[in-house]
């Protein structure tokens, strides 16, 4: 990290459809796409052998200057970009970082945010997985809800239960009504994905009691796809609830 330069291009290129959300590149393989003056979803696609490129989705929520980023690139030079992104066109003072769970498509590219002097939370049991797996962990946990706020804003990150590993958390968004469900959330129409850490028998139950917490939820960004609304959780319950 230390011993390269990263140059940053910042294209700003725009692109509005009618009813859709405005959409930036950011990097040759990052994409922003704005849901509103607060909340945005930042886009990595990320290269897996044997199949190509898949997207990878993290959240940036911001008030006031100030910047909360979900999930990381899966890569440090991505990260970079994200910060420098952040930095210069939304021009925010990022004052955390928060990881859903300890795989790679989540904090790959911690490093780049410890190097810039960001802190890091997880929970406690992503922190104790992260460092099994021989990755770098958040540096702050927490047991079961991390309240963060930007501006006059805040965000409420929890632990529900076990469903796509038996660390993944949910974060809520309530002036914007928003979540950010990482892998645990499905988009429409998805598989089961990745099961290697997975509670398949917890997860919908998992997702049920997210229902019950949040059943006016307007935009839940799922860790890979599209985003949706409370369809996502319905859509992911029915998907685990057969086996």
């Amino acid at each position: 990290m230390k011993n390269f330069i990263v140059i940053v291009l910042l294209a700003g290129l725009w692109s509005c459809r009618a009813g859709q959300p405005m959409s930036m590149t950011a990097g040759s393989d990052l994409t922003i796409t704005k849901l509103s003056n607060h909340a945005y979803i930042h886009v990595t696609m990320m290269d897996i052998p044997n199949y190509g490129k898949f997207p990878c989705n993290g959240f940036i929520y911001l008030d006031a200057g100030e910047a909360l980023v979900f999930d990381t690139p899966p890569d440090s030079l991505q990260s970079v970009i994200l910060i420098e992104w952040i930095r210069k066109k939304l021009k925010a003072r990022i004052k955390g970082l928060v990881i859903n769970h300890f795989h790679n498509d989540c904090l790959g590219g911690i490093e780049a945010f410890h190097e810039a002097g960001i802190p890091s939370y997880g929970s406690n049991s992503t922190i104790e997985l992260a460092k099994a797996d021989g990755a770098s962990p958040p540096k702050n946990g927490f047991e079961t809800v991390l309240e963060l706020r930007v501006g006059n804003r805040s965000s409420i990150s929890r632990f529900f239960g076990a469903g796509h590993t038996k660390d993944n958390i949910i974060s809520w968004f309530p002036k914007e009504k928003m979540m950010f469900g990482g892998c645990m959330i499905k988009s429409l129409k998805a598989g089961k994905g990745n099961l290697a850490d997975a509670d398949v028998k917890a997860w919908p139950k998992t997702v049920e009691k997210i229902k019950h917490q949040y059943p006016n939820v307007k935009i839940i960004v799922p860790g890979h796809g599209l985003h949706g609304d409370i369809e996502l959780l319905n859509y992911t319950i029915a998907l685990f609830s057969d086996l």
